[in-house]
């Protein structure tokens, strides 16, 4: 009777170590976006539109550039139309990206964007992006797809140039699937 209350104690501990371990887990991505958000490693920026006023605009201006790159799988022409602008700080700038799908068929991609210095993107803010939506391409078919952003007055001073690259993901068989997060 002894070792039976013994074996019970320990299966349920047991039991339990692993629900909490599992949950550990479960919860590492969720936190571990957090924690890149926060501190801006790995150039992680929020996919969700900025609500920025430009009452504080700066004097301060730097250089931003534009990068386009395809996921390996991803057989679209993809580019940025202009390749780098001087911009001022707190005031809000437009620009756009040109995909054309070259292929013989309907296609859908998904943008994920990425600062560098990481440092920097939590200085900068989209008003609107191409990135927060799927991009649905017909066989053949170029789109222009824009981008609005401004950077925060705030910036440290030692932060010149800032990157903004966006991968381009062929991501067709998901379509039909709802979207789960906007937080890519």
């Amino acid at each position: 009777m002894k070792q039976a209350s013994a074996n019970n104690k320990l299966i349920i501990k047991l039991v339990v170590s692993v629900a909490l371990m599992f949950g550990f887990g479960f919860a590492l991505v969720p936190l571990y976006d957090v924690f890149c958000r926060i501190t801006g490693i790995n150039g992680k920026v929020d996919l969700t539109p900025a609500t920025y006023a430009e009452s504080s605009q700066s004097d301060r201006s730097l250089k931003i550039q534009f990068i386009a790159v395809n996921n390996e799988s991803m057989p679209w022409q993809f580019k940025p139309n202009a390749y780098s602008m001087k911009v001022q700080l707190g005031k809000t700038y437009q620009t756009s990206y040109q995909a054309s799908n070259m292929t013989s068929e309907y296609m859908v991609a998904q943008a994920v964007p990425s600062v560098s210095p990481s440092e920097a993107a939590q200085y900068l803010q989209k008003v609107d992006c191409f990135c927060f939506n799927r991009q649905p391409l017909k066989a053949g078919e170029v789109k222009e797809m824009g981008l609005a952003f401004n950077i925060d007055p705030q910036m440290p001073e030692y932060i010149k140039t800032i990157t903004l690259s966006y991968t381009l993901f062929d991501i067709t068989a998901e379509d039909s699937k709802p979207i789960a997060s906007t937080n890519l």
